[in-house]
């Protein structure tokens, strides 16, 4: 079920009026300083950037001048847009077909070109045109970058004087679902619901009887949605208990050596799994690229009680005590926790869909890797159901 009002509260709880504090005192300037983009303390306010030449990749994919790395917009996941010959051919056996085939390769839910996704990059570009400059903004202080580096953000753009979330303008046109796999947003959680509500009911987009878009959002949603009751639940016990950490925030790691020797518990999802030729099985647990924490399993049992298996790419909650090593190749020093009983481990209480088999590295951050522009089809396209409304 979605986030309750109570739970919600609680989650809300971290950020306080500190929050309040850092929004009313934000600069909102057109200047920044680099040196402040990675500084929780610079509030929720990155700055006021120009949008780049071809700004607009796809529905959630815009890009800004004045950064090292690219964005992703938070709480929206528009389906994907035709980027080579290859996706037009696929699509050109008729959309049910397409639909069939793409399926068949995977157990998950499948994340591939659509026509709605080239919709949504249409209505994209309608919605930023004639603007030169947006905002963007984060989500939480400590919630600075994702994965693959990227800033995490809503863009906002300046309309007769008013700030407009181009986020929750994507849900409310059906380019989107509220896309809550990665934790409701703590700041529109309510504006993101009524958006969806409203699309939903107007049939926009993605929601129309019609639509060439995934057939399987209500089974999405329930997924999703219990994975934001999961990341709201250990948010609500962490604003009370300090020695639980959320490994996506921009200090865990130091928070984890502080508490080195200590018991602690985190947050996190599962990524690669890994036993040598000799020695104990390893549980990576994502953060930033290459510098993954460990759990240590010494013995098979405990795993596979555990249960963790079968969570690959979910979020867990892990209680252990913090403890260090250093390889014996690259002298490198890693934290890490030792899981000796399986009670240390907290599953969610939903089954993700889909065999953890078919897991893969974009089911760590949505939109792992930067994105290639749209392309048109081939001069000889010849699909048995219309192409996408070429307008352009």
């Amino acid at each position: 079920m979605p986030l309750s009002a109570g739970l919600r509260a609680l989650a809300l709880g971290m950020l306080g009026m500190s929050t309040l504090g850092m929004l009313a005192c934000a600069n909102l300037q057109t200047g920044f300083d680099r040196q402040t983009l990675d500084d929780p303390e610079a509030g929720l306010v990155l700055g006021v950037f120009p949008l780049s030449k071809n700004a607009i990749v796809d529905g959630d994919t815009v890009k800004v001048d004045g950064l090292d790395a690219s964005l992703r917009l938070l709480a929206i996941d528009t389906e994907e847009t035709f980027k080579g010959d290859k996706a037009w051919r696929a699509y050109e056996v008729g959309w049910e077909a397409y639909l069939v085939n793409e399926q068949a390769k995977t157990s998950r839910p499948i994340k591939v070109a659509t026509p709605l996704g080239m919709d949504a990059k249409y209505w994209a570009q309608d919605f930023f045109k004639g603007v030169n400059k947006v905002r963007l903004e984060r989500d939480h202080p400590k919630e600075i970058r994702g994965r693959f580096n990227r800033f995490l953000t809503y863009v906002f753009v300046e309309r007769d004087g008013e700030w407009i979330n181009y986020n929750v303008e994507c849900v409310r046109a059906g380019m989107s679902p509220y896309f809550t796999k990665y934790g409701y947003s703590r700041r529109f959680h309510e504006e993101f619901v009524a958006a969806q509500d409203e699309a939903r009911a107007a049939k926009r987009g993605i929601w129309a009887d019609d639509a060439m878009a995934y057939r399987d959002y209500d089974l999405r949603l329930i997924w999703w949605y219990g994975r934001g009751d999961f990341i709201a639940e250990f948010e609500a016990d962490a604003a009370l208990d300090p020695s639980l950490i959320s490994l996506t925030n921009w200090d865990s790691l130091d928070r984890l050596e502080d508490r080195l020797g200590d018991e602690v518990e985190v947050l996190a999802t599962i990524g690669d799994i890994r036993q040598g030729a000799r020695g104990p099985k390893r549980v990576l647990l994502s953060r930033r690229l290459g510098s993954d924490f460990p759990l240590i399993f010494w013995e098979e049992e405990v795993f596979e009680q555990s249960g963790i298996q079968r969570y690959r790419g979910e979020f867990v909650r892990v209680r252990g005590v913090v403890t260090s090593y250093t390889d014996s190749r690259s002298g490198r020093r890693q934290l890490q926790i030792e899981v000796r009983d399986p009670a240390q481990i907290r599953l969610p209480t939903y089954v993700p869909p889909g065999d953890p088999e078919d897991f893969q590295e974009d089911d760590l951050e949505w939109g792992a890797q930067d994105k290639q522009p749209a392309a048109p089809p081939p001069d000889d396209f010849a699909p048995l159901d219309p192409p996408p409304h070429e307008r352009r």
